[in-house]
């Protein structure tokens, strides 16, 4: 398979030989589906009786209200998986867009060959549920994260808090986020024109320098 790199380094198929894993595909129901950029993989509203498994691209988690506002709730790139939560609890209609922010290719796992044991018993599937729990645990700790951020006070704080977090994960002050300057507002809810005023402030305080989606982060702010 083309992108059995892509699936061996996904949390879904961790611990799992790689031989195995396209035995595996066939015994979940796999299928891929092309998405354009500014496609909808699907709509706030839908059923989804399948997860999907990023193979190429990004996608893009959204929650929208009436009017159309948008918040980014997650960026989902090649490896990682996205509509499990819904999938897993059977609700009549999801409450988030999934939309592909870059030409992407899906994988799609019916979720139902997942969660039941295949009928010749292969002996990884019990290691799939396993994976499968993993991931939502994670990213529930993930989520938990993001209220952390959006929760602040003020757009400065939001900014610290996510940029501070991101430093981290990187293991490094100096690394890039995976949002430009509108979905960066999005992901944070807040206005685009107040956080761009916010991070020219912040530059100009030696908190940080920023060219794009690149940021350092300073030890020594001036204020």
């Amino acid at each position: 398979m083309k992108y059995i790199s892509v699936l061996k380094n996904s949390p879904l198929f961790f611990g799992i030989k790689t031989e195995e894993i396209q035995t595996m595909l066939g015994c979940l129901t796999s299928n891929e589906k092309k998405f354009n950029k500014n496609e909808l993989v699907f709509r706030q509203g839908e059923t989804v009786n399948a997860m999907g498994l990023v193979l190429s691209g990004r996608i893009h988690i959204l929650k929208e209200d009436f009017w159309g506002n948008r918040i980014i709730l997650s960026d989902i790139s090649p490896s990682q998986m996205f509509g499990e939560s819904f999938a897993c609890a059977h609700t009549q209609s999801i409450t988030v867009s999934a939309l592909a922010v870059e030409p992407t290719i899906v994988l799609f796992l019916d979720i139902k060959q997942i969660l039941n044991s295949c009928s010749t018993s292969c002996i990884y599937h019990s290691r799939i549920i396993r994976n499968l729990l993993s991931v939502l645990a994670d990213k529930n700790i993930m989520l938990t994260g993001k209220i952390e951020h959006i929760t602040k006070r003020t757009t400065r704080e939001k900014l610290l808090s996510y940029l501070s977090a991101e430093s981290i994960k990187a293991g490094s002050p100096v690394f890039q986020i995976p949002f430009n300057r509108q979905q960066l507002a999005e992901y944070l809810a807040v206005d685009r024109s107040a956080m761009s005023l916010e991070l020219s402030k912040l530059q100009q305080e030696n908190y940080l320098t920023y060219y794009k989606n690149s940021f350092h982060l300073k030890d020594n702010p001036t204020n």
